[in-house]
């Protein structure tokens, strides 16, 4: 439990220590991800963007998570003060790390210059404030700006957890059950719908999703009457719950007459852990600092929580789930909230039952409170970034000042713009929708509904796409709020929308283009709310979002931005503007290939046994398994001194009997246990035998024994079947209900139709009217194509790789294991009709594993289309290319 301290005179610094992390996190990677297991790594992989094209999670959502199994694998669940500790003395996990001068920005940092008492000075406040912070458990804060995907983040964090908790059940790192905490019941219902209805398929491999969706237990806490249902001790149970509905609360100081009468007794929790946490301080607390006792309802919810083993906490929008007391209880910890006291007190009957809490999880959608930055944030992507990469829509603001009482010339205004702007041009098949706040029910219905619907009738509107949602029966049926709850689909017709106190989160509708807020506010939040609903990214390129405030909601928008995002309106405003954004239309007719389709068919069949199975493990090379350690000369590294030591018994092994041996590898084999046995009583070597060498060495068994077993049980038969298929180049954009396609591009790097330096090689190139280079050598690569006279055709083809066409070259990644899509740059027709697919790759990546499996089911694909496929290094792309 937080307790009261005294306060300090010292000045509070903002330090940005997770910038700091990710910048180890980057440079330090090879090593980081050596320290994982290799099961958290294969789970990285299938989620990682940068190198999985079909990776359900944007870049920053990856990040996070990155950064989440960084902290849980590399620096093993520790409280983020031992980190920075670590961090700042280079010690440790960090013993060794590079030094930090300048950022990226030109920021100068102190950390790693000198060893001044000034450095020194400054090292101590931070070190305080991050330990200020501490709990019993690690506390990390996720700052994500609204749009960017906290909640299917936070799905797949406990779907992580899950996973390496069945594969390591004793491993105290991992959470076997976890607890959700939403502020609301509007964000209790979205996080159910992230949480509970993700497809899984998104963000975990095939092969474990058969088991997660057998364990998978959810249990909703909707109202006060519902019990939780979590058997005592069981594992993999997600608890979405709002904070109210399990919160430990102070008892009133006296009874009801009811109570005195029957003499009824209420349970009651003693907060033991608020004397211990004071005697770790290490204070001297007056009484007026803290009560002596604190007697809190022992509450059913919270009993039941107390009974499941290493629990996960994970607080949703967690700025607003604090309350208004969170800049105390996060930057001076002066008080605690009543959510922060039901942690710790589960922490403690958790602990006393000999369980624990693995940690909490907050995330939020700013890491600032009241212009702060918070210590104890791991991670941040900012608003000014989430739209810069086009997460968010951009933002074009419009104020009205002197507006107070013409609400008619506050509509035509808004309605005219938003008209001329967005219309009914459909994005994703949906109609752009504009919201109107009224401050109260009067206000909407008397003043805003009227002057909507004569605006609309001036415009031959039809005023049938009003919608109104006040949460009043009396003006809004059931009907409407029906339509309220499908307005981001294809089949609604409504576009201008009529609201009372629906800013908040958890309404989410992306076909949201404007906002329009005529009268003051009566929450300074809740403009900025509202502002955020209408940001959210749809279809293929970046939109804008359009506000239309009177000047004081503008006013009270640019404080709100600088204190919850440390950004201005006018930053915000500027945001993404300097994106280069090309419009790529179809020049008919449509380009169409036929390719050859390699389709592989594997059969397995049981082979025939021989009547002595030997596996030979008394060939395997043991010595790659040993763990040594040994002294070397200090004149001469490369000189042992005293030889190698074997240290391979300080290593946990996993002790199997002959019974759990068989079952582990029946398993892996997918045979029923009691056939494996019957097989494994033939082999030349007993099964006592077999179990006494893998209990040695524990990894002899996935590595020999098992696919040595294998090949002996089974044979596999490999089937090729060629099939011919057309592929389209580049599919019709009307098909997604665009007019076109919408490409970024970088300076100098695009080639369009209408150029006059391409006039005459209009009709051999140019399927598209706008060609979207991402590097110097590709373009340097298609002027010299379209110059070379062995050529008829040359089709720039890297540039759409969102679905916009078929030729796509599916491969296996040799890191992950997993299939993913490869786009290759070019596709050229030679004089005589034959094609000649071509990839333009930098030298440092030619050899890469990657770019080598993409090559050869490149050239399997070619060579069964009677193709070739090369790779020009870059700096060869202006040359004659050899074929």
């Amino acid at each position: 439990m937080s307790m009261a301290r005294k306060k300090t005179t010292t000045a509070t610094i903002d330090f940005p220590f997770y910038q700091y992390l990710q910048y180890f996190l980057q440079t330090e990677h090879k090593r980081i991800y050596a320290a994982f297991k290799p099961l958290s790594k294969k789970f990285l992989n299938y989620n990682n963007p940068k190198e999985n094209a079909k990776a359900y999670l944007r870049v920053p959502q990856f990040e996070a998570l990155e950064m989440y199994v960084f902290l849980k694998e590399f620096c093993e669940n520790q409280k983020l003060w031992q980190i920075f500790e670590q961090w700042y003395n280079k010690t440790g996990k960090f013993e060794g790390r590079a030094f930090v001068g300048v950022d990226k920005r030109g920021q100068y940092s102190f950390f790693d210059v000198t060893e001044t008492d000034e450095t020194k000075g400054h090292f101590a406040q931070i070190f305080a404030q991050i330990k200020a912070m501490q709990q019993e458990y690690p506390n990390y804060i996720f700052a994500l700006t609204m749009g960017i995907g906290k909640t299917s983040l936070m799905a797949t964090s406990i779907f992580y957890e899950f996973l390496l908790a069945n594969k390591y059940p004793q491993d105290p790192l991992y959470c076997h059950n976890a607890i959700i905490f939403v502020p609301d019941r509007t964000v209790r219902k979205s996080v159910i719908d992230d949480v509970q209805n993700l497809d899984k398929i998104k963000v975990v491999p095939q092969e474990y999703l058969s088991w997660l969706d057998a364990n998978l237990k959810f249990h909703f806490l909707d109202d006060n009457s519902t019990q939780l249902s979590t058997i005592d001790n069981s594992d993999y149970n997600i608890i979405i719950s709002n904070t109210q509905k399990i919160i430990l609360k102070q008892e009133h100081a006296h009874k009801s007459a009811a109570q005195t009468l029957f003499g009824e007794e209420t349970g009651k929790y003693t907060a033991l852990s608020l004397k211990s946490k004071m005697a770790a301080l290490g204070e001297e607390v007056g009484i007026e600092d803290v009560e002596e006792e604190i007697q809190l309802i022992n509450n059913h919810r919270f009993v039941k929580l107390s009974r499941l083993k290493q629990l996960g906490i994970y607080v949703d929008e967690a700025h607003h789930v604090f309350g208004t007391k969170l800049s105390e209880d996060l930057l001076t910890t002066t008080k605690a909230t009543s959510l922060r006291v039901t942690i710790n007190e589960l922490a403690a009957s958790l602990a006393l039952a000999g369980s624990r809490v693995v940690g909490c999880y907050n995330y939020t959608g700013t890491p600032y409170v009241k212009n702060r930055l918070l210590p104890e944030v791991v991670y941040s992507y900012g608003l000014r970034a989430a739209i810069d990469n086009a997460y968010l829509k951009r933002v074009e603001p419009f104020a009205m000042e002197n507006i107070r009482n013409n609400t008619q010339v506050f509509c035509r205004k808004a309605i005219g713009d938003f008209w001329e702007k967005c219309g009914e041009k459909r994005v994703e098949g949906m109609l752009p929708k504009m919201a109107f706040f009224a401050s109260t029910i009067d206000e909407a219905i008397t003043e805003l509904k009227p002057s909507i619907e004569d605006e609309l009738i001036r415009l031959n509107i039809p005023t049938s796409r009003v919608l109104v949602n006040v949460g009043d029966e009396h003006y809004t049926t059931n009907d409407d709020l029906r339509e309220f709850n499908t307005l981001d689909t294809p089949r609604s017709e409504k576009q201008f929308i009529i609201l009372v106190g629906k800013g908040k989160e958890g309404w989410n509708c992306r076909s949201l283009f404007a906002v329009a807020m005529y009268r003051k506010a009566k929450s300074t939040v809740f403009v900025l709310q509202a502002t955020m609903r209408c940001m959210r990214q749809i279809g293929d390129y970046q939109h804008t979002a359009y506000l239309f405030f009177s000047q004081e909601n503008m006013d009270i928008l640019n404080n709100e931005l600088k204190e919850n995002f440390n950004i201005t309106l006018e930053e915000m405003a500027g945001a993404g503007e300097n994106k280069n954004i090309a419009e790529v239309r179809l020049i008919p007719p449509s380009i169409k290939i036929e390719v050859k389709k390699i389709k592989k068919l594997y059969q397995m069949n049981k082979r025939k046994l021989q009547e002595h199975v030997d596996l030979k493990l008394d060939e395997v090379d043991l010595e790659k398994y040993k763990i040594k350690i040994s002294k070397r000369s200090i004149d001469d590294l490369s000189k042992v001194v005293g030889g190698h030591h074997d240290i391979t018994a300080l290593k946990d092994q996993r002790k199997f009997s002959p019974f759990t041996l068989v079952g582990e590898i029946a398993r892996y084999l997918n045979m029923n246990p009691l056939e494996l046995k019957s097989i494994m009583l033939t082999l030349t070597e007993s099964i006592e035998s077999v179990c006494h060498r893998v209990n040695e060495f524990n990894d002899l068994l996935y590595d020999e024994v098992i696919p040595r077993l294998f090949r002996e049980i089974y044979e596999v038969k490999e089937y090729t079947n060629e099939e011919k298929v057309t592929l389209e180049l580049v599919k019709d954009p009307k098909i997604k209900g665009e007019d076109c396609y919408r490409v970024k591009y970088k300076d100098g790097l695009l080639a369009s139709y209408n150029d006059e330096e391409y006039a005459r090689f209009r009709d051999m190139t140019f399927n598209v009217d706008n060609y979207c280079f991402d590097s110097k050598p590709e373009k340097e690569m298609f002027w010299n194509l379209i110059h070379d006279g062995r050529f008829s055709k040359v089709w720039f083809t890297g540039m759409l790789t969102s679905g916009q066409t078929e030729f796509v070259i599916n491969y296996i990644d040799p890191e992950s294991n997993t299939v993913r899509s490869y786009y290759p740059d070019f596709l050229v027709q030679k004089e005589d009709g034959s094609y000649i697919i071509i990839e333009v790759k930098g030298e440092n990546m030619i050899d890469n594993a990657v770019v080598q499996a993409k090559k050869e089911y490149a050239q399997q694909i070619a060579a069964a289309s009677k193709m070739e496929y090369i790779i020009v290094p870059g700096k060869q792309a202006n040359e004659r290319i050899v074929f």
